[in-house]
């Protein structure tokens, strides 16, 4: 696979405050490459270096083999798209779109149709002669993705793109953009503080926590092998299950992260067979989400943790007790994951 974005141990400082530190980062030709982590992680910092709008503090970014440094951010072969759009309000639709050929000199003829073959591209076939505020959040978004596409870069940067959007069109865009990046074969990196929004669209995933990368992979790796506790929290819900010291079992020992879909819930205390840990508990809250329940269980030691049940099955099998109940837990030793201590908090 080439390497579209290199970053070898970059760093970003802005005065004391430490934006990037040491980071290493290798993003494919032709990856949807999801950066994921919470405000002031450093995840949009890495899309302005990409760009060129910053300069590192230190180390070295590569695109497509070149040195970044020497490459204005005009000449890069990127382009960007923010979560306010950025769109011009007094421009039409098909104005929008056209201006970064305007600004290339590109010939009448050509520029009225690759705008046409960009705006049918992302479904606004018709909409050219309006202007921004005539549209809907969505279709501002579309028009955003066609004028940052319509110069053929080699790579786009979306800065939490759809961020602005109510929850159904933003899954909806979610399956649009992912649709759009397989048709056009480019690079795209994607900022999300969304963990959904990272699991679903991404082939890999970078995850950030204060500048640094806690973990890279693809998102079946991250959730179901998260490297470190704040990975198994961040990404996911995750029940943490301390086997260090005094209580440790046999063989078993260290932080572990369970997730909530792999915990059984009983009423009663079961007959375990070799392999199974379980605990004793109260029920102290009860979530109904729709598909699915979230029961949260109150251990001993100001502890608790989470069980996660289709809700239909939670129904039919009378697993769905109510708050104060006393209950079991149980759970695979096979599905817990050991976490980097260095990372515990």
């Amino acid at each position: 696979m080439d390497i579209a974005v290199r970053f070898r141990n970059v760093a970003l400082r802005f005065g004391a405050t430490r934006a990037l530190d040491g980071v290493d980062l290798e993003i494919g030709d032709g990856e949807f490459f999801g950066i994921l982590g919470p405000s002031g992680s450093g995840k949009t910092s890495c899309l302005r270096l990409i760009a060129g709008f910053e300069r590192p503090t230190q180390g070295t970014i590569e695109l497509y083999g070149r040195a970044a440094e020497a490459i204005p951010p005009y000449d890069r072969d990127v382009n960007t798209v923010f979560q306010d759009y950025a769109l011009f309000p007094h421009m039409s639709v098909e104005q929008n779109v056209a201006y970064g050929l305007l600004v290339k000199r590109v010939g009448r003829s050509e520029r009225r149709a690759r705008v046409q073959e960009m705006l049918e591209m992302v479904r606004l076939e018709g909409f050219g002669p309006r202007r921004p505020s005539e549209l809907s959040g969505g279709q501002r978004q579309r028009v955003a993705l066609a004028r940052a596409l319509i110069n053929r870069p080699r790579a786009l940067l979306l800065d939490e793109p759809l961020g602005a959007l109510d929850l159904k069109l933003r899954q909806q865009m979610q399956v649009e953009l992912r649709s759009l990046q397989r048709a056009l074969g480019i690079t795209f990196i994607f900022v999300t503080h969304d963990q959904g929004e990272a699991l679903s669209m991404s082939d890999r995933l970078a995850v950030f926590n204060a500048g640094r990368i806690e973990q890279i992979g693809t998102p079946r790796e991250i959730y179901e092998r998260p490297a470190t506790r704040f990975a198994a929290e961040f990404v996911g819900d995750s029940n943490l299950v301390d086997l260090r010291g005094d209580r440790a079992r046999a063989g078993v020992a260290g932080l572990f992260s369970v997730r909530p879909e792999v915990v059984r819930l009983a009423a009663s205390e079961p007959a375990l067979e070799p392999g199974w840990i379980a605990r004793a508990g109260r029920v102290s809250d009860v979530q109904f989400h729709g598909a699915s329940v979230r029961t949260v269980v109150a251990l001993e030691g100001d502890r608790s943790m989470s069980v996660v049940t289709h809700s239909r099955r939670a129904d039919r099998e009378e697993r769905n007790p109510g708050i104060g109940e006393r209950v079991w837990l149980a759970w695979r030793i096979a599905d817990m994951h050991r976490l980097d201590e260095r990372s515990a908090s």
